[in-house]
C-alpha cells in the first residue's frame, strides 16, 4: 500500500483526498502558492511546501517543482485531484518516469480522451451515439459550420470543467466566438484548438461514473444528473437521475463501461452524455479524473471513490463487482460559489466578515476554507460543495433547503439564496429542467429574490441591528468587538435618542422614545415598535418585535458596514453615529458616483484592452476584459465620453479600487 501521497492540487479536493488518506493511515504532503497560505489544505496536511507566489505556471502547473517536493518529502505517490494537471498526460508520464505512482489513469487514455476531437473519433469507432461535429483550423470552422446547422456549440479541444464553451446561434456571431473561445482555450489549457458540434435543444447533462483497474476490469457506479448549470459549469448535481428510465439507465451504464474497456481505463473516470427530450443519449466527453460532483455517487452507493482510486493505483484488482454496486436513496449536491447571480454570476472574491456552516444531521460539506480564509480572485470561485441525502428526491431537496437556510456567509456575495429559489422552483420540483434552465430563469429567480426581500418588514433588521450594537460593549458582552459611538463620547444628554441609519442605501432616522436593558421602544417612519432582546452571542441576537420572534446573524467590516442575515435575506446597514475605523470610511458617500473614471469591480488580471487614449466610447461599450476566478469579465463604459488615459496594461493585476480608465467629456 502507498505510504505517502503528495496532492498536486489545492482547496476542497486536496482536503477531500487528505481525509481518505488519513482514514487509510497514509501521510500527505500539500503544495501551495503564497496566496494560499491561509487555506485549509495547507494546515490539514502532514507537511506543506510553498512552491511560489501566485502565478499558476509557477505553482500548481509547475511540474518540476511538484516532483522535486515529492522527492524531498519521500512520497511514493501523487494524486492530481481535478483541474490543473489532473488530465495532463505529460504530468502522468513525468510522475511515473520520476518513480512516483500516479493516482489516475494511463497517460495514453488521458491523451486520447483529454482532446475532445480525438475522443469523439475514438468513441465513434465503437458505435456509441454522438452528435454531428466539425473540426479543422479556425478558418475552416468559419467556412464549414453551416453544414450542421445553427445553433452550434463551440468547444475547446483540450477543455474541461465547463471552460471554453459557447453556444453560437447565428453565423454572423461565429468569427468573434471562435476568437474568444480560442483565447480562453489557450489561457486555461495551453491549447487554442477549438471545434464545433451540433447543439442539442432542451438537453439534459447526465454522466456515468466508472472505475477500472490494471487487469481489464471496468464497472460503473450509476449516473449523476448535472443539468443545472451556469456558464456551462454545474451548480447542482444529483443521483440517481430523476430523468432516466431503468432501460435507458442500463444502456448508458453499458455504453460507459464499453468506452472504459475499449481504452483500457484503470482508475476513476466519468463518461458524460447529453440526453434529449426523447431520452436519446449522445457521447459528450470523458473526464479522466475524479469529478467535482463525486460525493453524490458516494452518498447513494456508500463507496469511497478516492479510496478505490488509491487501491487501484497501488496495483490491486477491483474490489467491487457490478452486483456489489447499488443506489440507495437520493443525494443532491449544491456548489456554493462566491458570485453574484443577479450580476451575471460575476465573481465576488474578498474577505468574509462572518462564516457559519450549516449544522444539520447527515450533512456533508467538502470545502477548502475556514472562517479566516480569504476568497482569492486567482482561482475558481467555489467555496464548498454542500451534499444532502434523503430516502427519495423530495426528502433530499427538503434537507438541502434546510442546510442552505442555515448557511451564513457575510462580506462577499454568494449564490446561496439563488440556490434556494432554484430548488423551490416548480421546474426543479417537477424535473422539467434542461441545461438552459439558468439562462432562461435566472432573471425571474433574481427578481423573485428582490421582491421577497422588499416584502420583508424593513423595521425588523433595523431593530435587530440597533439592539445588537446598542447592547454591545466589552463588559456586558465579553468577546465582542468594541466600537465607540458618539453618544458614549458626548453623553446621552437628550431625552430621546435619535440615530441616523443607512439601510440598503437609504438614509433613515430612528428614534428611541424609551429604552432599558430589557425593553426598547423604536419609532421608524412614524410607526412605533416594542422590542425585547432575548439572547446575545458574538454574532447573533434573538429578539421579539411586537411579540413576534426573530433571530439575526450580524457582522461588520472595518468601514462599519453591517451585514444582517434574517428571514433568508442579507440586509446591509450602517450606523452613522459609530466612529469609522478609517478616514476613508468616515468620508464615504454611498450615493456618490464619479463617471470620470472606471474602477475594477473586483481583484483580477487584465487580459485585454479594447480602447486607447483619444477614443470616443459609447455607454455600454467594452473597455477592458478582467479575468477573475477563471472567468472573463467585460468592463464597460458608464457613459459617452473620450478616453483620457488608460492606467493599466495587459497582464497587470488590479484591485477593486484600481482606476482602470479615465474619461473626459466629448465636447
Amino acid at each position: 500500500m502507498i505510504h505517502k501521497i503528495l496532492i498536486a492540487n489545492r482547496g476542497e479536493i486536496a482536503v477531500r483526498v487528505m481525509r481518505t488518506a488519513r482514514k487509510l493511515g497514509i501521510k500527505t504532503v500539500a503544495v501551495y502558492s503564497q496566496v494560499d497560505a491561509d487555506s485549509l489544505h495547507v494546515t490539514m496536511a502532514d507537511e506543506a511546501w510553498c512552491i511560489g507566489e501566485v502565478e499558476l505556471s509557477e505553482t500548481y502547473l509547475n511540474i518540476p517543482k511538484i516532483l522535486e517536493v515529492a522527492k524531498q518529502t519521500d512520497c511514493d505517490a501523487i494524486h492530481p485531484g481535478y483541474g490543473f494537471l489532473a488530465e495532463n498526460p505529460l504530468f502522468a508520464t513525468a510522475c511515473e518516469e520520476a518513480g512516483f505512482i500516479f493516482i489516475g489513469p494511463r497517460a495514453e487514455a488521458m491523451r486520447i480522451m483529454g482532446n475532445k476531437i480525438e475522443a469523439r473519433a475514438f468513441v465513434k469507432k465503437i458505435n456509441i451515439p454522438m452528435t454531428e461535429g466539425v473540426t479543422g483550423t479556425n478558418e475552416e470552422l468559419k467556412r464549414t459550420a453551416h453544414r450542421i446547422g445553427f445553433p452550434v456549440l463551440l468547444k475547446a479541444a483540450a477543455g474541461g470543467g465547463g471552460k471554453g464553451m459557447r453556444i453560437v446561434y447565428e453565423e454572423n456571431e461565429l468569427a468573434e466566438a471562435i476568437e474568444s473561445t480560442s483565447r480562453q482555450a489557450k489561457a486555461y489549457f495551453g491549447d487554442e484548438t477549438v471545434y464545433i458540434e451540433k447543439f442539442i435543444e432542451e438537453p439534459r447533462h447526465i454522466e456515468v461514473q466508472i472505475l477500472g483497474d490494471n487487469f481489464g476490469n471496468v464497472i460503473h457506479l450509476y449516473e449523476r444528473e448535472c443539468s443545472i448549470q451556469r456558464r456551462y459549469q454545474k451548480i447542482i448535481e444529483e443521483s440517481p437521475s430523476p430523468t432516466l428510465t431503468p432501460e435507458v439507465r442500463e444502456k448508458m451504464g453499458a455504453a460507459a463501461v464499453a468506452i472504459g474497456k475499449a481504452i483500457g481505463y484503470n482508475n476513476a473516470g466519468t463518461i458524460e452524455f447529453l440526453v434529449d427530450k426523447d431520452l436519446n443519449y449522445y457521447f459528450l466527453e470523458m473526464n479522466t479524473r475524479i469529478q467535482v460532483e463525486h460525493p453524490v455517487t458516494e452518498m447513494v452507493t456508500g463507496i469511497d471513490l478516492v479510496e478505490e482510486q488509491i487501491q487501484v493505483a497501488s496495483g490491486h484488482i477491483l474490489r467491487l463487482q457490478p452486483e456489489d454496486v447499488r443506489q440507495h436513496g437520493h443525494a443532491i449536491e449544491c456548489r456554493i460559489y462566491a458570485e453574484d447571480p443577479a450580476g451575471n454570476f460575476q465573481p465576488s472574491p474578498g474577505k468574509m466578515t462572518f462564516y457559519k456552516e450549516p449544522d444539520i444531521p447527515g450533512i456533508r460539506i467538502d470545502t477548502g476554507i475556514t472562517a479566516n480564509t480569504e476568497i482569492k480572485s486567482s482561482f475558481d470561485p467555489m467555496i464548498c460543495k454542500l451534499v444532502m441525502w434523503g430516502k427519495d428526491r423530495h426528502e433530499a431537496s427538503l434537507n438541502m433547503l434546510l442546510a442552505l437556510d442555515d448557511y451564513v456567509i457575510h462580506g462577499i456575495r454568494t449564490n446561496i439564496t439563488y440556490l434556494i429559489k432554484l430548488l423551490q422552483s416548480e421546474a426543479f420540483q417537477s424535473n422539467t429542467i434542461t441545461t438552459k434552465f439558468c439562462d432562461e430563469h435566472t432573471a425571474a429567480l433574481c427578481g423573485e429574490i428582490i421582491r421577497d426581500k422588499n416584502r420583508f418588514p424593513a423595521h425588523v433588521p433595523m431593530i435587530g441591528y440597533l439592539m445588537f450594537t446598542l447592547r454591545r460593549n466589552l463588559k456586558s458582552n465579553p468577546g465582542c468587538c468594541e466600537k465607540p459611538n458618539l453618544w458614549e463620547t458626548t453623553g446621552y444628554w437628550r431625552n430621546q435618542m435619535s440615530i441616523r441609519l443607512q439601510y440598503e442605501g437609504d438614509e433613515i432616522t430612528v428614534n428611541l422614545p424609551g429604552y432599558s436593558e430589557s425593553h426598547y421602544l423604536f419609532e421608524i417612519k412614524g410607526d412605533q415598535y416594542h422590542a425585547t432582546p432575548l439572547a446575545f452571542s458574538p454574532n447573533r441576537i434573538d429578539f421579539t418585535v411586537d411579540h413576534h420572534n426573530y433571530f439575526a446573524w450580524i457582522s461588520e467590516d472595518g468601514e462599519n458596514l453591517a451585514n444582517v442575515s434574517i428571514g433568508g435575506h442579507i440586509f446591509r446597514l450602517r450606523r452613522h453615529d459609530i466612529l469609522a475605523e478609517s478616514v476613508f470610511a468616515s468620508g464615504f458617500d454611498t450615493h456618490g458616483h464619479d463617471s470620470n473614471h472606471v474602477t475594477s469591480p473586483m481583484p483580477g488580471k487584465v487580459i485585454s484592452i479594447r480602447v486607447k487614449a483619444g477614443d470616443e466610447v459609447k455607454k455600454g461599450e467594452a473597455l477592458l476584459i478582467i479575468e477573475a476566478m477563471k472567468m472573463e469579465n467585460q468592463i464597460i463604459s458608464p457613459r459617452e465620453a473620450v478616453v483620457k488615459c488608460i492606467n493599466v496594461s495587459v497582464s497587470d493585476r488590479v484591485e477593486s479600487s484600481t482606476i482602470l480608465v479615465e474619461f473626459e467629456d466629448l465636447y
